[in-house]
């Protein structure tokens, strides 16, 4: 496993003399400083670009710039607010795009999830993740990531507040090979019953402040995740969360810093796993 390679100080220049554009137009602590990082010990370079820096931001198209920028780098990281921005990419760049985040998805995120479940438990197959609030883009990721590898998901939100429906049926189709088993629900209850992780999201995400009052008398208090829910799981349950959390509203600080949580070794993992990936791709 390159975690263990790195940790022995070995493969440090498999990606000597290879460029990465970090675009950005949501900005982040994780996913900046887990690729910069994981970049440079590989040897590669990886350099920011916020997007009022491009001329993205000035009115020229998405197609122009990832034409010019293939003829630069070897790679870019963009994280968008719009899913059709990271396709638009993909479709006109000669170059791997890899998704850091759109309003539909977040698969780096559940890479390291799947990593820290497997290191956690030893093995992902026949697990049960119960996923509580928002049926959001990390949600949506979950889904598919985790019935790929025969795990079942539960998910329980508020009404209106479901997963993506083109995901879910995405999940749906893998789990007819993975013999896993997806569930839809509303009640938190019902969701983590049996489940060996529960994982919960914020419940106002970036560029929704606007809708946070909103959001928050439909969410609070049921689909907070604290002691009293998290106890309905399995009592070797291990708790989860992508991380930035608002603690006292998806979760209790009891549950987040108790020592069944997981969501410190999430965020380092996001490090491990973007080595892995970048390692894969260029």
């Amino acid at each position: 496993m390159l975690k263990k390679e790195i940790a022995k100080k070995k493969s440090l220049n498999a990606l000597k003399g290879k460029q990465l554009a970090l675009i950005f137009e949501k900005p982040s602590t994780r996913t900046r400083v887990s690729f910069e990082v994981a970049m440079e010990s590989l040897g590669g370079h990886a350099f920011y670009l916020g997007w009022n820096e491009l001329q993205l931001g000035r009115g020229e198209t998405i197609a122009d710039s990832a034409r010019v920028m293939s003829r630069y780098v070897d790679g870019i990281m963009a994280r968008v607010y719009k899913h059709s921005t990271l396709e638009e990419l993909a479709k006109h760049a000669d170059i791997p795009i890899i998704n850091g985040l759109s309003d539909m998805s977040h698969p780096v995120q559940i890479l390291a999830d799947l990593l820290t479940i497997w290191e956690k438990k030893k093995r992902l197959e026949g697990l049960k993740l119960a996923f509580i609030g928002d049926g959001n883009n990390v949600c949506n990721s979950l889904l598919v990531g985790c019935s790929m590898f025969g795990m079942h998901v539960s998910t329980a939100s508020p009404q209106g507040f479901e997963p993506n429906q083109k995901y879910v049926q995405s999940a749906m189709k893998n789990a007819k090979k993975t013999k896993s088993k997806i569930e839809i629900l509303h009640e938190p209850y019902d969701a983590v019953k049996n489940a060996d992780i529960v994982y919960t999201d914020v419940f106002v995400s970036m560029g929704q402040d606007n809708e946070k009052q909103k959001r928050l008398s439909i969410f609070l208090p049921k689909y907070q995740v604290n002691e009293r829910l998290f106890s309905a799981a399995n009592g070797d349950a291990i708790f989860m969360h992508d991380l930035p959390c608002h603690r006292e509203e998806e979760v209790q600080s009891a549950v987040i810093d108790a020592d069944r949580s997981a969501a410190w070794d999430q965020a380092e993992n996001r490090l491990h796993s973007t080595r892995g990936l970048l390692h894969l791709l260029l």
